[in-house]
């Protein structure tokens, strides 16, 4: 047995048992192998960054690695924004990096590169195997390095020869490792500091966010009054009626500091401590409020939903019925389509049981709010900030889950990244709906411009953001990657196209052409955002509003 095929062995017999592949010739042995085992998917990919975050969207929806197997160090210099995002994620994913063979290398041949170096920014796990005879083994370790909790990337470097030399054995993946339970010392602690009377919030994140763990964490809130947030980019999230309301903390550190106003205690439960995106000149990146504790109940590798349903019982609240979202849709919409309008489409037609992959930027701003009351659904969101990760992660979680519609809603700046992805999705004939919402601009660079006190805005400054010259044509764009598309502009053909995309299995694309959402989601934007502040002062709103206004 070759390296390659003992590598494909351990993979499958460790439950891995899909590959999102752009082989090189490094790689060819590899792909030799997967005839010799029927347990491995292979999906092939156009470009590395849709592999990578294929991975991250198969592994969020089913919880466990997949792999991708990618060509030397540009292969994986080209993959690097979307494990970037799995990084973030906390995502197990086993990464397989084909290298020159090794007596190859001291030649420096046009390819030759260091690939540990650019492996070790994005990799929790990295190893360069060059002995055959210890390459299951080094497989077997790479698999549960992805596993351990909370997840991560777990970096094989594959030298050609080790590939294709003879007298490897398959490796054994010992059993998962579960997450560490909470001390009780640290529950009671928090009980004390919920029940002292003073202001309280819950910040949750990573496994906090299914469905059971955010009843248990209503629970707690309800019954000490604290306020109840999610994290801004959740890897995963559980929406939709039955649940708690549970607004994201705002990725405008504006409005994340009104929402965290006068709180003196914070209680992360899967997440981490709030801070700004970006730095802005003579603002605080640090987003906790002053005078406030943060307390930290369960850290992203300890057990977060059994440490909620522990500190419920402490806090009385066990048995209690919290508060949860009703059912209910926004109507059809109808006349000019519009972030709301596009966004009342959604959740008036939002299927049991979808995959939103959330990617729409500025013009998805009103989404949460118009489909808070849809069927059940899980939307995964932009982990680590690199865009490009909507259609390849719609294409791992359609993988993922085949029985379930997945909705991709990818702003049309982010979806020119990665393209390809449409290609993948035709090949493997996955139910995806693409929703390019199309204002021809990168809206938010124009809103971040004022943000940052950047003098300018003139003509040559605005140039940067406009992707209206010339303007992209995504219906031609899908018509050649094999998925069937359509251009709309009105919120009734938008309603129309959605609808149908959604009753007929396959891919899909719909164009939708939405007007500049900086300045159309202004008027929406403190009402649904700040929506959770029952006594929002009338001059701290005007403020807010001032300080997030487009030029």
């Amino acid at each position: 047995m070759n390296g390659a095929q003992a590598l494909l062995r351990t993979l499958a017999d460790a439950g891995v048992t899909v590959c999102f592949t752009n082989p090189g010739t490094s790689e060819m042995h590899f792909v030799a192998a997967l005839d010799a085992e029927p347990r491995m998917r292979a999906v092939l990919t156009l470009f590395e960054g849709v592999a990578t975050g294929a991975a991250d969207g198969y592994a969020r929806m089913r919880g466990h690695p997949a792999a991708t197997l990618l060509h030397l160090g540009c292969g994986l210099g080209n993959g690097l924004a979307n494990l970037h995002n799995a990084r973030k994620a906390h995502t197990p994913v086993v990464n397989i990096v084909g290298d020159h063979a090794t007596h190859h290398a001291a030649l420096d041949a046009p390819l030759q590169s260091d690939i540990a170096t650019v492996a070790r920014n994005v990799s929790g796990w990295l190893h360069t195997c060059t002995d055959v005879h210890a390459l299951g083994a080094i497989a077997a370790s790479a698999v549960a390095a992805a596993c351990h909790p909370p997840g991560q990337v777990a970096t094989l470097i594959l030298p050609a020869d080790v590939s294709w030399s003879e007298g490897a054995v398959p490796g054994v993946v010992p059993p998962p490792q579960p997450p560490a339970r909470v001390d009780d010392a640290r529950l009671d602690a928090i009980a004390a500091a919920l029940t002292r009377g003073e202001p309280a919030a819950l910040l949750l994140g990573g496994a906090a966010l299914g469905a059971e763990p955010q009843l248990d964490a209503a629970r707690c809130a309800a019954s000490c009054g604290a306020r109840l947030l999610a994290e801004t980019f959740p890897a995963r999230i559980e929406r939709g009626a039955g649940l708690p309301p549970l607004a994201r903390l705002a990725y405008l550190a504006e409005l994340a500091q009104v929402q965290l106003r006068g709180v003196r205690h914070l209680v992360l439960v899967g997440a981490r401590a709030p801070v700004s995106f970006f730095a802005y000149p003579g603002k605080p990146g640090s987003l906790v409020p002053p005078g406030c504790t943060v307390h930290t109940l369960a850290d992203v590798g300890e057990d977060a939903a059994d440490a909620l349903a522990r500190l419920a019982a402490r806090l009385g609240a066990a048995g209690n019925d919290p508060p949860r979202q009703s059912p209910r849709r926004p109507p059809r919409p109808r006349g000019r389509l519009s972030a709301a309008t596009l966004a009342k489409a959604v959740g008036h037609l939002l299927p049991q049981g979808a995959i939103v992959v959330d990617e729409s930027q500025t013009s998805g701003t009103l989404l949460p709010h118009f489909t808070r009351g849809a069927p059940r659904h899980d939307v995964l969101t932009l982990t680590g900030g690199a865009i490009g990760q909507g259609l390849p992660n719609a294409v791992g979680a359609a993988i993922a889950c085949p029985d379930r519609p997945v909705l991709a809603l990818v702003g049309d700046g982010a979806a020119m990244y990665t393209p390809q992805a449409l290609w993948t999705m035709a090949r493997e004939r996955l139910h995806v709906v693409t929703v390019i919402l199309n204002n021809r601009a990168y809206a938010i660079l124009q809103l971040e411009l004022r943000r940052v006190g950047a003098v300018g805005g003139g003509e040559r400054a605005r140039a940067q953001f406009d992707l209206g010259q010339p303007p992209l044509d995504f219906v031609q764009l899908a018509h050649g990657m094999g998925v069937p598309a359509q251009r709309v502009s009105t919120a009734e053909a938008f309603a129309d196209a959605l609808e149908r995309a959604l009753a007929t299995p396959g891919p899909h694309l719909i164009e939708a052409i939405v007007p500049s959402t900086v300045r159309g989601v202004k008027k929406w934007l403190l009402p649904h955002v700040l929506g959770l502040l029952p006594h929002l002062p009338d001059g701290l709103a005007r403020g807010v509003q001032r300080a997030v206004a487009p030029p």
